[in-house]
């Protein structure tokens, strides 16, 4: 039977990192937690359990997260986000894969909480994840903030049953501050790789945008918060983009 480590990088998830631990525990050898000095009690919950803490500046998620991967025992890897946490059934399924791996790496699929409401549609489901994997098949890529774990040329993937269960927003005004903040990192990822930000940009990226989660995407079907998150994921399409002009302009 394999050993698994359970890979988890943090700042301030006082609010979720224990429902994390705690849906880890039951199935995962050791738990390393690398925070980048939360300022909350994210700290002093991780070290109520039996984890190794890992204090680390922000290196960037992927570069974040590629640098956790080094302080693993073990090559076979279960990367969470501390407001992420396995079902029940996925739980069972991680357990009989200690016994039978086969596959390089597999895939989940993510439940996003949005506001108290399970999302069902909207792009945001059944969203599916690369997050159990040996760790020597592959590495954490992407542009930041959008990160995934890309395996090797060559290498086998297979799915797991069960959900990864993420709460990702409490409130509306939480997920608007996210729209901004996560807009610029992209904006910066995408000034660095010399990317261009044309006015047809900023008019067709965010409609289509729009278009594809709340029609293509059924987001129509989620309610009102189908309509939200449709609204905002054109916002950070928009938001990317004339915040990468503006970045152009003032290097020019």
């Amino acid at each position: 039977m394999i050993k698994l480590s359970a890979v988890i990088i943090t700042f301030n998830e006082a609010l979720n990192i224990e429902r994390c631990l705690k849906s880890l525990i039951p199935v995962i050898d050791e738990i390393v937690v690398v925070d980048s000095f939360s300022t909350d009690n994210t700290k002093e919950i991780c070290l109520n359990y039996n984890v190794t803490f890992i204090e680390q500046e922000f290196l960037g998620y992927i570069q974040q997260k590629n640098f956790a991967l080094t302080k693993t025992s073990s090559n076979y890897v279960v990367s969470l986000d501390g407001d992420e946490a396995l079902s029940d059934t996925l739980q069972k399924s991680i357990l009989k894969l200690k016994s039978n791996w086969q596959k390089d790496g597999y895939y989940i699929k993510r439940y996003n909480n949005f506001c108290g409401q399970w999302i069902n549609h909207s792009g945001w489901y059944p969203d599916k994840k690369l997050r159990v994997f040996d760790k020597t098949k592959g590495s954490w890529q992407g542009i930041n903030p959008h990160d995934s774990y890309k395996l090797s040329d060559n290498c086998s993937s297979g799915s797991l049953d069960g959900d990864i269960l993420h709460w990702n927003y409490k409130t509306y005004s939480e997920f608007n501050l996210s729209t901004e903040k996560f807009s610029t990192i992209s904006a910066s990822s995408y000034f660095e790789l010399g990317k261009k930000a044309p006015l047809w940009k900023i008019i067709l990226k965010p409609t289509w945008a729009f278009f594809n989660a709340y029609i293509i995407r059924l987001g129509i079907l989620d309610g009102f918060n189908g309509f939200v998150i449709a609204v905002q994921t054109a916002n950070i399409t928009f938001l990317k983009y004339i915040k990468l002009r503006e970045l152009i302009k003032l290097k020019q």
